[in-house]
């Protein structure tokens, strides 16, 4: 498909109101979906309806990641076009979902990197940012101790940030993530818990 073909309204994906909760279950596949997403006839469609469906998901994959409401938006809206631009190459051999959180966790890393280099921050630097932006955030519910579970997970090495999400708020089993991000689930495995003893570090010396 052309990309230069009129690709559906990405506008329906802004969350002006993002005050929820961080977790968001990812919708269940549908084949009928996926095999008109590989007929030309009907693949912009059924590219909306996949706007649509994986919208709030995705957002909060993000977010978690960079944490800003607006930023997090574009980087949504940076994934569908990544997405529609590269329509033709899935051919359903993945798990839609899996496809799309991939481009969504490699659109946040982009942003993140290019954060880091517009701004001149080393990685610590860029943990500091974030928990900056969580302390001005009141756009997420949460309790006192829901902030503090932010802030520390910020100051995660990104694979374990990510890794910690994806089990917690979204509760992916070992293997969906392994699919996801292309690593071993033993590595996942050793991921988790080092991200977890980091946290629990964390509360305790807020004691």
């Amino acid at each position: 498909m052309p990309i230069s073909q009129k690709v559906p309204n990405f506008t329906a994906v802004n969350y002006c109101n993002s005050n929820r909760s961080m977790s968001k279950e990812t919708p269940k596949e549908n084949p009928e979906l996926i095999e008109r997403l590989r007929d030309q006839q009907t693949c912009r469609e059924a590219f909306g309806e996949v706007i649509a469906k994986y919208s709030e998901p995705l957002y909060w994959q993000i977010r978690r990641m960079v944490v800003n409401h607006d930023d997090a938006n574009d980087v949504l809206q940076d994934t569908f076009l990544k997405a529609w631009n590269s329509i033709e190459l899935f051919r359903g051999e993945a798990k839609l979902s899996t496809w799309l959180h991939k481009i969504a966790i490699n659109e946040s890393l982009t942003f993140l990197n290019r954060e880091r280099k517009r701004q001149n921050l080393s990685i610590d630097d860029e943990a500091s940012m974030l928990v900056n932006l969580i302390e001005a955030d009141t756009n997420i519910d949460g309790d006192y101790l829901a902030q503090e579970l932010r802030k520390a997970i910020a100051q995660l090495p990104e694979k374990q940030r990510l890794v910690f999400n994806m089990r917690y708020y979204d509760e992916m089993k070992y293997e969906q993530i392994s699919e996801i991000l292309g690593t071993s689930v033993g590595a996942l495995k050793t991921s988790y818990h080092l991200a977890v003893k980091k946290i629990e570090q964390y509360f305790s010396n807020l004691d």
